[in-house]
């Protein structure tokens, strides 16, 4: 017998990885999640520890990190103001799993600077080009293998002497 139904879209709207890439996918959001996972940081705090992001982008990563409960804002009523932003419980369970994915990379770091040369992708301003420097990675800690990986990276950029 032949089934008319549709066949099951997997990845559809209502898909949670679909979702997930959506709320942290865009260019700020992992460098400040990476900030607020070290602490409660005020404003300035947060725009100095990310090189190269615009006060205007900050505010809307994190005014939308804030609308969809992912981090906290306290406001003290003092003069000048003083506000202050922390991870909530599903900010920081949201962590978790992008450390994951950000140790992953370490390991493959190598492959993935390929993948992005290749596409002409650019690293986001600021971000040192150094690929076994602990800013170069939002959320991952390095790996013992990073300085090897740095190490052939490095050697497989290196053009042969021709003469």
């Amino acid at each position: 017998m032949v089934s008319n139904s549709e066949p099951e879209l997997i990845l559809d709207q209502d898909c949670p990885v679909l979702q997930v890439i959506d709320i942290v996918g865009d260019k700020w959001t992992l460098p400040v999640l990476y900030v607020l996972k070290q602490g409660t940081k005020r404003y300035s705090e947060i725009q100095r520890e990310i090189p190269g992001i615009s006060k205007k982008m900050l505010t809307q990563t994190l005014r939308r990190l804030e609308s969809d409960n992912i981090l906290k804002r306290k406001i003290y009523p003092v003069v000048p103001p003083k506000t202050e932003y922390t991870l909530t419980a599903f900010g920081n369970q949201l962590i978790k799993p992008l450390e994951v994915l950000a140790d992953w990379a370490w390991e493959h770091q190598a492959e993935l600077k390929l993948i992005c040369d290749r596409r002409g992708l650019a690293r986001p301003k600021g971000l040192a080009p150094n690929v076994a420097s602990r800013e170069a990675s939002p959320l991952g800690k390095p790996h013992r293998r990073q300085k090897s990986a740095a190490k052939k990276l490095q050697n497989s950029n290196k053009k042969p002497n021709s003469g």
